[in-house]
C-alpha cells in the first residue's frame, strides 16, 4: 500500500510538472487606445493573444495627448490611436522618444455637415471647424485645399495652420477645436472636419455622410506605438503580428465597410 501511495504521488507530481511546462508563460501588455476603431480591433485580437500567452489590458482614452504621455512615463506599455506625422510632432514638442512598432490601418479623413448636402452649398462666410492639433489641423486644411475651398501658401504641408491660407474665396471662418469635440458641435457650424475615429463614435458613416473625404491612399497610417526599450519585446512583437494578421484585415473590411482601410 505504501509503495502504491508513493507511486501515485510521483505520477501526480510528474503530471503537474508536465502541465506547468506545457502551459505557455503569460505576459500582460497594457495599451491605450481611442474607442473606435482602435479599441474594437484590440478587443477582436484579445482572445488570440491570450492563447499565445499575452494578456491584453485595453485602456480607452478620449484625447490625443494622454495616451502618449502615459506610455512615455511607463504607466502603460503601448498605444494605438495615431499616425506617424502626429507622433513625430508629439516627440518633437514634448521631448519624448516614442516609436512605431507596426502600421495597421488608414482612416480617411472627412468633412461633415448637418445642413449641407454638398460642398457646393457652402455659403459665404461659412463657419468651419478643424482639429486643433498640429498635424490633423494641417491635414484638414490640405483636404479643404484639395476640394477647392481654400488655397494654401506654397510649401504648406501637414503642419499648415489657418495663417498659411493664401486665398479664401468664400471668406469662410475657420476655428480650431479639440478633435474629440468636433462631432458635438456639428449642428452649430456649417462644416466640421472630423477624424474618422470620432466620426464613427458619433454614429457618422464616413463613406456616405462625408461631403469630402480622403482617398484610401491616404498616407496617414495608424500605428502601434511603444517605447524604444520595449518595442522589441516578445509580447509586443506578438501584438504587432496579431494586428497585421489576415483575420484583422478581414475584420476591418467587414466591420467598417471602407471607413477604415487595412494598411498591410
Amino acid at each position: 500500500m505504501k509503495k502504491l501511495l508513493v507511486a501515485v504521488t510521483a505520477i501526480t507530481a510528474f503530471s503537474t510538472a508536465a502541465t506547468a511546462l506545457a502551459a505557455p508563460a503569460t505576459e500582460t501588455l497594457s495599451i491605450a487606445a481611442t474607442a473606435v476603431p482602435h479599441a474594437e480591433i484590440l478587443e477582436f485580437i484579445k482572445p488570440a493573444l491570450a492563447a499565445d500567452g499575452v494578456t491584453l489590458q485595453i485602456k480607452v482614452f478620449t484625447d490625443y495627448v494622454q495616451p502618449n504621455v502615459q506610455v512615455a512615463e511607463k504607466n502603460l506599455d503601448a498605444n494605438f490611436f495615431q499616425h506617424q506625422p502626429y507622433l513625430d510632432e508629439f516627440n518633437k514638442a514634448k521631448g519624448t522618444n516614442l516609436v512605431s512598432v507596426a502600421g495597421v490601418h488608414v482612416e480617411p479623413f472627412g468633412a461633415y455637415s448637418s445642413t449641407l448636402k454638398s460642398l457646393a452649398e457652402l455659403p459665404e462666410g461659412a463657419n468651419v471647424v478643424i482639429p486643433n492639433d498640429a498635424t490633423n489641423g494641417g491635414r484638414a486644411l490640405l483636404l479643404l485645399q484639395k476640394a477647392g475651398v481654400i488655397t494654401l501658401k506654397d510649401g504648406s504641408g501637414i503642419l499648415a495652420t489657418p495663417r498659411d491660407i493664401a486665398s479664401n474665396p468664400k471668406s469662410i471662418t475657420i476655428r480650431e477645436l479639440e478633435a474629440a469635440t468636433l462631432p458635438r458641435v456639428l449642428n452649430q457650424v456649417d462644416l466640421a472636419l472630423i477624424n474618422t475615429n470620432y466620426a464613427l463614435e458619433a454614429g457618422l458613416k464616413p463613406t456616405s455622410d462625408a461631403l469630402i473625404i480622403e482617398g484610401s491612399d491616404s498616407p496617414y497610417v495608424n500605428i502601434l506605438v511603444a517605447r524604444a526599450d520595449n518595442k522589441d519585446s516578445p509580447a509586443m512583437q506578438k501584438l504587432a503580428k496579431a494586428l497585421n494578421s489576415a483575420e484583422v484585415k478581414a475584420f476591418i473590411l467587414e466591420k467598417y465597410q471602407g471607413a477604415v482601410v487595412p494598411a498591410f
